[in-house]
């Protein structure tokens, strides 16, 4: 089977979030949003990412320190996604394989969408595959071009789209598969002719096609994952969303949440089944929560470990323990302790 590894481009500054910290570190649901890219990207199968950062791009490595199998690709002139991933060239000199080009500002992609494309592309044997949506509003991303016969002909960025390419619902998510040798070798003939004066990515599909070479599309089902996080609006967005899906989750693995909307749990938080959370619930960190416990109202548990069959009612609890049927609170606060039975 062929190699595959992910490329994230994270070199965005973050200027609409109104914020002196890179974009991609910006949290949902408790971890950057660079986190969740690459934690869908290798469950994807990717066996190694290469990162591109500018702005800051210190905090993103001081902040990944502990990962493995994670490379790092400075941009340190903003010339476009094209001229990012003219940056990562050198990592990949001795690489045969695909690359997987992911957004670190796309935190909602599932992995069975990521796999539908990496499968796909290798289903048809393509030079690139796109990832697609189709959205009611369009504004804002790249259009898809499409010959009469529904082949792809290429993508035009809604700056340099006229009206009738405006008015085309399929849409650019920024994501693609691409065979590394076609990847790197349209990227040598790239240009910056067009309104921004920049390397688009999105020029290597054009020169694919010209180049008689085969290009394919998938189309996301889910239209909600191609959010990219630019403002703070769409930040808190983003976060609803995650959110649903991590209490849906927990739900369906047998823990009754009384009300989803007034409660909180981090992607990361394990909660054993027969558990029950009432409003205002708020569970994050690395907390592990066992089976039969009663959690809430009003309570907030943060790195901790609750035993099963435990009670915490209105109570705050941070890097602690609760040992098995013990009772907690109301009102308690512990911090750095244990709650004996």
């Amino acid at each position: 089977m062929k190699r595959l590894a992910s490329v994230i481009l994270a070199a965005g500054d973050g200027t609409r979030l109104k914020s002196n910290r890179p974009k991609a570190l910006h949290e949902v649901c408790g971890y950057p949003m660079l986190h969740h890219v690459l934690k869908v990207a290798t469950e994807a199968n990717a066996e190694r990412h290469v990162v591109v950062v500018g702005y800051e791009g210190d905090q993103i490595r001081s902040a990944f320190t502990d990962r493995t199998n994670l490379e790092f690709a400075d941009q340190l002139e903003r010339l476009g996604t094209g001229h990012a991933m003219m940056m990562t060239r050198d990592h990949f000199q001795d690489y045969e394989g695909d690359i997987l080009v992911l957004c670190g500002d796309t935190p909602l992609f599932k992995v069975e969408t990521l796999q539908k494309l990496v499968e796909w592309h290798r289903h048809q044997d393509a030079a690139a595959t796109i990832l697609t949506a189709e959205l009611k509003e369009p504004r804002g991303y790249g259009r898809i071009l499409r010959y009469d016969d529904n082949r792809v002909q290429g993508i035009v960025e809604e700056k340099d789209a006229n009206r009738y390419e405006r008015a085309i619902r399929e849409i650019n998510t920024g994501t693609y598969c691409f065979d590394s040798k076609h990847l790197f070798e349209s990227l040598g003939k790239i240009n910056q002719d067009n309104s921004q004066n920049e390397y688009y990515l999105t020029d290597c599909i054009r020169i694919l096609v010209d180049e008689g070479k085969r290009v394919e599309a998938v189309i996301t089902e889910d239209s909600e994952e191609v959010i990219g996080v630019n403002t703070r609006v769409q930040l808190a967005q983003a976060e609803r969303i995650l959110r649903s899906r991590i209490l849906e989750r927990h739900m369906l693995e047998g823990i009754t949440i009384l009300d989803p909307d007034a409660c909180y749990v981090d992607d990361e938080a394990i909660i054993g089944k027969d558990t029950v959370l009432y409003p205002g619930t708020i569970i994050t960190g690395k907390t592990r929560i066992g089976e039969g416990c009663r959690i809430g109202p009003n309570t907030q548990i943060i790195n901790s470990t609750v035993g099963d069959q435990s009670q915490v009612v209105s109570s705050y609890i941070e890097n602690s323990q609760v040992e098995p049927g013990a009772k907690v609170g109301p009102f308690a606060n512990l911090q750095n302790g244990v709650a004996s039975s």
